[in-house]
């Protein structure tokens, strides 16, 4: 592993401990197997403590004025293009001749299929495979391109695991939401399902999907319907954003911009081309002037 440079990484923030907890955990693994010479800190744009603004102040003050970033995000939506961008040129306001090099968001990356795989096989024994089909459940998004990202996703995730089948699904913001999903699949003729989450930690959206699955599960009780976790601060995460790091120091960087809803004028998405970028508000930054929701 490397990492020769002070590595920020940008987290969006959620309400909820476990997912602080969890990307806290993260930090310290990416810590340890990062080079000791590079100082490793985290933030979130937004919701919960620690705040970007407090990162990268601290990194600041320990002498960086060069920074890895990397964006702690599965696809490239609206955080990745839009909001976490917008974060850092605030902060290089605040802290004038201050650079940076930014990561790719980290999927869709073998690492994270593995990880995938690894959750499935703590509820799925190996024999029980083929007659499974596997709801994956993203966060959703108003950007067509990051809901592609995930649809391609679920056809990785299917490619040679023996699994019947896997099926897309969203918790917000894009469909099919879980319960259409879980009712594809029975019509297809799953006699077995797992609502596998796509995040990379706890919170209120994976504890959602969670919920929705027992709901639609308690009305169909003649199929057996199994919930996985989330991917977890797992150490092989860390590996990933380290990868992710080198990419951007090396400048390595391979964006998806052919369908890019700010690039390019995608049918019903039109007015997002060009379309000015706002960074969220804190609630431990005060100098917070905007208000900004889009995902």
């Amino acid at each position: 592993m490397s990492v020769t440079r002070p590595l920020l990484i940008v987290g969006h923030g959620t309400r909820d401990p476990a997912g602080v907890a969890g990307f806290a955990e993260l930090v310290r693994h990416v810590e340890q197997r990062a080079d000791p010479r590079s100082p490793v800190r985290g933030g979130f744009i937004e919701l919960s403590p620690p705040p970007l603004r407090e990162a990268v102040a601290d990194l600041v003050q320990l002498g960086a004025t060069d920074l890895d970033v990397v964006p702690l995000v599965l696809v490239a939506a609206g955080h990745a293009k839009g909001d976490i961008p917008a974060a850092l040129a605030r902060e290089q306001q605040r802290h004038p001749g201050l650079t940076y090099h930014s990561g790719r968001p980290l999927g869709p990356h073998p690492i994270l299929l593995g990880l995938l795989d690894r959750r499935l096989g703590e509820v799925l024994a190996a024999d029980e495979r083929a007659q499974t089909t596997v709801v994956l459940v993203g966060r959703g998004s108003s950007d067509p391109d990051a809901n592609a990202e995930h649809a391609k996703v679920a056809r990785l995730l299917q490619e040679g695991r023996g699994l019947a089948g896997v099926e897309p699904a969203f918790i917000s913001l894009a469909e099919p939401g879980v319960p259409a999903a879980l009712e594809r699949a029975r019509r297809l003729g799953a006699e077995r399902i797992v609502v596998l989450p796509y995040f990379l930690f706890g919170g209120i959206l994976p504890s959602r999907t969670e919920a929705q699955a027992h709901e639609w599960s308690a009305a169909h009780p003649q199929l057996d319907v199994r919930c996985a976790d989330v991917i977890g601060p797992q150490p092989e995460l860390a590996d990933l954003v380290i990868e992710r790091a080198d990419e951007a120091r090396l400048g390595d960087i391979r964006m998806n911009c052919d369908t890019c809803l700010y690039r390019i004028a995608l049918p019903g998405f039109e007015d997002r081309v060009g379309a000015e970028q706002h960074p969220h508000d804190h609630p431990d930054d005060p100098s917070h002037t905007h208000t900004h929701t889009h995902a």
